[in-house]
């Protein structure tokens, strides 16, 4: 009887130990039970796991902390780097922009030795030229009256500017008289010799230089306006044949246009031709053709179209109306 009443105790003293089935013991603790009770409302409160906000500091604070940061005499650095960081740093980009420059310097050395400051390098495709015309002011509109000076002065100065390097006195000085009907062919000197030009003189203009009209026929009523092909490297016009240049009216009266006078022709001679460039053909005076209108009606506005005539032109753009044609209109007021 006691021996089972003293089993008996022992056995309920022995609360937190289990028996498992292998024969291995484990304590249960008290706190895994509290793992699995509910939260409490005050747990709840998501209000006091929020960030504090931090205090406002002072402006003295907040210089005190920009000197600190420019200069930090307890660490010696300087904006947050010490003086071996500044160092690399410093190394590093220079090393980095020396490349680069040494880079582009030997990209542009190789572009500038591969090509030619004479001629272009890859000229598969040369274009037909374009044709300017003078005065050009208000953009392609020449519209004046005969009796006033002031409407017609601008038109007169335009073409006095603009036959200012064709004078007899400097084309005798810088150029050579050419007499030949053909192209003035200089490729057999060196690349980088100066080419020769031949004279192209304002006298040979006639009523349109200005010599013997200082007005051009505008103070007349019978306007001057002076034609120019686009000049092109190298190019060779008309395949032989001189370029020829006709006026008519593209809209407007036909007959409003009247008696058209070109000076010294109507071409554009093959001696003038080809064009080396500035830097060979220093003294290159372009040809022109003059174009007088000596019979215009007065009040009729029209629009006048000049073309340039020949093989290998193109004067029919749809899309580019300086191609091969110049088109302005004409308003002569009395």
């Amino acid at each position: 009887m006691c021996g089972e009443g003293f089993f008996s105790s022992s056995a309920f003293h022995q609360p937190h130990k289990v028996i498992l089935k292998h024969g291995q013991e484990l304590e249960e603790e008290q706190e895994e039970l509290a793992e699995h009770q509910p939260l409490e409302q005050e747990d709840l409160n998501f209000e006091r796991w929020k960030r504090r906000p931090l205090p406002k500091r002072t402006l003295h604070q907040k210089i005190d902390d920009l000197k600190t940061y420019l200069w930090n005499a307890e660490t010696n650095e300087f904006m947050g780097r010490s003086g071996k960081s500044w160092s690399l740093i410093l190394l590093f980009y220079a090393a980095l922009y020396m490349f680069l420059a040494a880079m582009f310097g030997g990209c542009m050395f190789c572009l500038l030795w591969s090509i030619s400051p004479y001629h272009p390098t890859f000229n598969d495709r040369v274009m037909p030229p374009g044709m300017t015309m003078a005065p050009h002011l208000e953009g392609h509109e020449i519209a004046f009256n005969a009796s006033d000076r002031k409407s017609w002065k601008k038109y007169a100065r335009s073409m006095d500017d603009y036959l200012k390097s064709y004078n007899d006195g400097a084309q005798e000085r810088k150029n050579i008289h050419c007499s030949q009907d053909r192209y003035f062919m200089q490729d057999d000197l060196e690349e980088s010799a100066e080419r020769k030009a031949c004279q192209f003189k304002r006298s040979w203009l006639g009523d349109c230089s200005g010599l013997q009209d200082p007005h051009y026929g505008y103070s007349l009523g019978k306007p001057c306006v002076l034609l120019r092909m686009n000049r092109i490297l190298g190019y060779l016009p008309g395949q032989g044949k001189p370029i020829n240049v006709t006026c008519g009216v593209k809209r407007g009266p036909p007959e409003a246009l009247g008696e058209v006078q070109f000076f010294p022709k109507s071409i554009f001679d093959l001696k003038y031709y080809p064009y080396y460039g500035k830097l060979r053909h220093v003294n290159y005076s372009a040809p022109v053709v003059a174009v007088r209108f000596a019979g215009v009606q007065i009040d009729s506005h029209i629009q006048v179209q000049c073309k340039l005539n020949g093989k290998g032109i193109i004067n029919d753009s749809p899309t580019d109306r300086y191609l091969g044609s110049v088109t302005f209109s004409l308003d002569v007021g009395a």
